[in-house]
């Protein structure tokens, strides 16, 4: 004899019949939207907190960095931030003289890119576009390729025109703050002008030039 299994219905209970389609839309565009809101979330954290790439608009870091260069920036290099907040959470490490950063101007907030020239306790002179640190002046050699200056542990290029842009201090820098400049000292609006950046405006350091003049390239900052 054989036995057959058939599904048990509870009494007074029938199938319950599929969804309207007009109810099933709006299921499946939130289930396709979950992905891509996960996807920009993790996109914008990485780019507020590990690295970040940049079109430089004007000429203030010439002949190191050109306009229409696109950067790529460290943005774990001084400290961990996380998106909303203004200030690191987890400092990792202080900006040198020689490093090229990338910051929030003091006077519009826009993004800019410069030289970190003096930090906290340097006392710094600048003169016809040459700095002097700590009562040392910052030697600038003439090569072949141009004029190079040796500033902190770094040797960049350097360009001083129409006398080097306006003179500054003697002045000795604030606890938490920094002196920047343009490698373009006579064509360069920075720190002479506006003044010292606290250490939270500064949003990383800016590494290598990866594109220039719409080919690619691998230039160390």
């Amino acid at each position: 004899m054989e036995y057959f299994l058939t599904p048990r219905v509870s009494r007074g209970m029938s199938e319950r019949p599929p969804p309207h389609p007009a109810l099933t839309r709006p299921l499946r565009f939130l289930r396709d939207l979950v992905p891509i809101a996960v996807a920009s979330a993790v996109v914008f954290v990485a780019r507020t907190s590990l690295a970040d790439h940049y079109i430089v608009p004007s000429g203030s870091m010439e002949p190191t960095i050109e306009v229409g260069d696109r950067i790529l920036v460290d943005k774990l290099a001084f400290g961990v931030r996380v998106p909303g907040v203004d200030s690191y959470v987890l400092p990792l490490a202080d900006p040198h003289p020689g490093d090229v950063v990338v910051l929030a101007s003091p006077e519009s907030g826009i993004t800019l890119l410069k030289r970190v020239v003096a930090g906290p306790g340097d006392t710094v002179v600048v003169r016809s576009g040459h700095v002097e640190l700590n009562g040392a002046e910052a030697r600038v050699v003439h090569e072949a390729a141009g004029d190079f200056e040796n500033l902190g542990k770094v040797h960049h290029p350097l360009r001083i025109d129409a006398d080097g842009g306006p003179d500054f201090g003697p002045v000795t820098v604030p606890a938490g703050s920094y002196l920047v400049m343009g490698d373009n000292r006579g064509n360069s609006h920075d720190g002479r002008v506006f003044g010292f950046v606290a250490r939270d405006a500064i949003r990383g350091r800016a590494v290598r030039v990866f594109l220039r003049e719409g080919s690619p390239a691998w230039r160390p900052l």
